[in-house]
Order: C-alpha cells, then sequence, then structure tokens
C-alpha cells in the first residue's frame, strides 16, 4: 500500500510538471507572437506596409492591424472553449499552437507594401486574423492544463506559472527586435524584420512536441459527463454576472499594457525623441524582473486572496500613469527604465499574475474553459486592440499631449477597481464546485 501511495504521488507529481511545461510553453508562444506584432506595428509596418500617407496616419493603420488580432480572439474563444468543455482541454491546445506559431511565421514570409502593393497589408491583417483565433482559444486551455493540475492551496502559485509564459514571451520578442534593431535601418527594413517572426517556426514545434503525449485533467474527466450541449450559452444562463465581472477586471491591465508599450514605445520614440533601443531596453529588463515577481504575486494570493493582490496592481497603474510620460520625457534613461519596470513587473503583474485563477474560480468545471476565455478575450477586444489607436488619435488631438492618455487610461483602472470590489473573494474555492 505504501509503495503504491508513493508511486502514485510521483505520478501526480509528474503529470503536475509536465502540465506547467506545457502550459508555460503555449502561453510563451502566444505573447512572443502577440508581443513581436505589436512591436513592428509601432516601429517598422507603417513603413513596409502603410507607406504614402502621414507618418500618423501610417501609425494609425498599423496599430489598426494589431487591432485585428483581437477581434477573432474572443470567436476563438467560444470556439475552442465549446469542444474544450465537451472534449478535452488537451486536443485543442494542439490547435492553438498551430494556429498562433503558424500565423506568426507566415508573416516573417509575406511581400511588403513595395513588391505587391494593397494586397501586403491585406495578408498582414488576414495572418493577424489567424494569430488571433489562436490565441482566443490558447489562454483558457494553457490555464486550465495548470490549474485543474494544481494541489489543494496552490492555484495561485501553479497559475502564477503559466503566467511566466507571458514575460519569457516579452523578454523573448523585445530581445529578439532590440538585437534586429542594431542593424542599419535600410537593413532592417529590407529583410532583418523578418528574423523574429520566422523563428516562431521553431518555437511552435517546440511546443507541439511538448503538449502531444500531455494527459487530460482529472477535474475535466470527473465531469465529462456533465459537459453541456452548447457551453457558451450555459455560461450565459449560469454565470452572467461573473463574465462581466472578469471581463472588466482585466480592462485595467489589457489598457495599461498597450499604453505603456505599444503606443509608450512608439509616442516615446517620435515625439520625445527617446532611442528606441532604450525604451526595448527597458521592456528587456522589466519582463526579466517580472519573470521572478509573478511566481511570487501567485504564493502571496494563496496566502491573503486575490482581491488584494488585484486592486493594489490596479492602483498601482491608475496612479503611476500619470507618472509614466512625464518621466519619458525627462529622457534620465535610469529613471525610464524604473517606471517601466514598476509598472510592468509589479502593476501590471498584480493582475496578470493571478487572471488566469481567478478567473477560473469564478465558473464551473463544465463551462470554465469557456468562461475564462470569453471574459479574457472579451476584455482584449474592449481594452486592448483599439488601446494603442485611441492613445494615438487622443495625443494627436491635444498636439501630442500626454496627458489625456493617462487619464484615459486612469478611468479604465477605476472600472476595473469597481469590477473587483463586486468579485467574490474565491481562493478558498474547490475548482470541482459550481461557484454561487
Amino acid at each position: 500500500m505504501a509503495e503504491a501511495s508513493t508511486g502514485t504521488a510521483t505520478a501526480s507529481r509528474a503529470t503536475t510538471r509536465r502540465a506547467l511545461i506545457a502550459s508555460v510553453s503555449g502561453s510563451f508562444l502566444e505573447w512572443y507572437d502577440f508581443y513581436l506584432f505589436g512591436i513592428a506595428a509601432g516601429l517598422v509596418f507603417p513603413t513596409l506596409f502603410f507607406p504614402g500617407s502621414s507618418p500618423t496616419a501610417a501609425m494609425i493603420q498599423s496599430f489598426g492591424a494589431f487591432a485585428g488580432g483581437f477581434v477573432t480572439r474572443p470567436l476563438g474563444a467560444v470556439l475552442f472553449g465549446h469542444f474544450g468543455d465537451r472534449v478535452g482541454r488537451r486536443r485543442m491546445l494542439m490547435i492553438t499552437v498551430s494556429l498562433m506559431g503558424g500565423g506568426t511565421f507566415l508573416i516573417g514570409l509575406l511581400p511588403t507594401y513595395s513588391s505587391i502593393g494593397v494586397l501586403a497589408p491585406i495578408l498582414l491583417i488576414t495572418f493577424r486574423l489567424v494569430q488571433g483565433l489562436g490565441i482566443g482559444g490558447e489562454f483558457g486551455g494553457g490555464a486550465l492544463v495548470a490549474l485543474e493540475n494544481a494541489p489543494r492551496g496552490k492555484r495561485g502559485i501553479m497559475g502564477s506559472i503559466h503566467q511566466m509564459g507571458t514575460p519569457i514571451g516579452l523578454l523573448t520578442a523585445t530581445g529578439v527586435f532590440a538585437l534586429v534593431q542594431l542593424l542599419p535601418r535600410d537593413v532592417v527594413e529590407g529583410w532583418a524584420w523578418r528574423i523574429p517572426f520566422l523563428l516562431s517556426g521553431l518555437f511552435v514545434l517546440v511546443a507541439f512536441y511538448i503538449r502531444r503525449n500531455l494527459p487530460e485533467t482529472a477535474a475535466f474527466t470527473g465531469e465529462e459527463r456533465s459537459a453541456p450541449r452548447f457551453p457558451f450559452l450555459a455560461l450565459l444562463r449560469e454565470h452572467p454576472k461573473n463574465i462581466l465581472i472578469a471581463t472588466g477586471a482585466r480592462l485595467a491591465d489589457a489598457v495599461t499594457f498597450n499604453v505603456i508599450n505599444v503606443f509608450g514605445i512608439a509616442f516615446a520614440t517620435t515625439q520625445l525623441g527617446l532611442p528606441e533601443h532604450v525604451m526595448l531596453t527597458g521592456f528587456v529588463i522589466a519582463s526579466a524582473v517580472e519573470i521572478a515577481t509573478i511566481p511570487l504575486i501567485g504564493h502571496l494570493s494563496d496566502r491573503v486572496g486575490r482581491r488584494p493582490v488585484y486592486l493594489f496592481g490596479i492602483v498601482l497603474c491608475g496612479g503611476l500613469g500619470f507618472a509614466y510620460f512625464p518621466i519619458l520625457d525627462g529622457g534620465n534613461t535610469l529613471a525610464v527604465w524604473a517606471i517601466i519596470v514598476v509598472m510592468l513587473a509589479v502593476g501590471t503583474g498584480c493582475m496578470f499574475a493571478i487572471q488566469g485563477t481567478l478567473f477560473a474560480e469564478l465558473f464551473a468545471t463544465r463551462t470554465r474553459y469557456t468562461g475564462l476565455g470569453v471574459a479574457y478575450q472579451s476584455s482584449a477586444l474592449i481594452g486592448g486592440a483599439p488601446t494603442p489607436a485611441i492613445a494615438t488619435a487622443l495625443a494627436a488631438a491635444f498636439a501630442q499631449s500626454y496627458w489625456p492618455v493617462a487619464i484615459y487610461m486612469g478611468l479604465v483602472c477605476l472600472v476595473s477597481f469597481g469590477c473587483i470590489l463586486l468579485a467574490s473573494e474565491t481562493y478558498r474555492d474547490e475548482l470541482v464546485n459550481t461557484p454561487q
């Protein structure tokens, strides 16, 4: 009996390790692909795919292509959530990782506007939509592979380890692009910009190999027979309040990140005169720091609860949003790096590290894949997709002033603050039970 018990425990630990590796690999690829497009949208895509207009118009068009990926993310959440709640998490993750990496790889092969004219931006947007479809289904399944294999009282840290793929992806995407930016400008715009996108093909092969033999989660297997015929309709019927709470809660993170990173990099380099390498290096440093802070934040949420940790992140982002651009405008490199680190690794980190865990705890197993994906991706569509374009338009409407952008970010943080106040504390709930 002792030997059998030890063998079961060892198998369980092995499954937990495999689940974490599988979830982190997908999270890494998901956000490497996503951040890479955002960086390129601010630095090279306006020239390569949207020439012939004013710099501001080209930037808005490029950010419009960036926003296109958000449009298909909720669709991916519903589509893959439907089958993920009915036939299992693992099978869907094999498809989503292929869509994400494949779309990114194909972008690296695209001819530019100078070669094929208007067909170039059309194809760019098409592959961006494919990216978004895969990403829409990836987050829910990847998070649940980690969370539904988590030991009791360890969901916060397990969910945060899944989220570590995000700063690793950001670190890699920013680092690779920063190295490319060291080349002469004509070389970057000629062929070197393709290198980071083509690397995704290698990453997707590794992630696919890791996931191919991953077992199904015990939580899903235990309730597989109770899966509704249409999980999305069941979700709307059983958890309408929690969908709204989770969607609104994530807006602060989605908007803050896209303001300080996607819009911030472009604005700081074109309007404030900061060198591109200063901003990119700042996000490399911040991503490295976030890799260390994310599991600490997840562990803290297992001790004190999800709500206080999340609220702290919202308050920090809302307050420091008014200091971010003045510090960038000051031009002090160390100060710029410091504010980026604090806002990304601590501010958004306190939200992002526990989002998968908190949102998963708001839904029952039978609709959890769908609920987690729909809430997360809907907030991405509402808050993330239009933010770079909105911020660019706000700055342009006020003589390239950054204050309207800071106010916009602060108001969104207020909305998320209210949503978390309305949410129930869930860190002691069992995932196998239906939330009340």
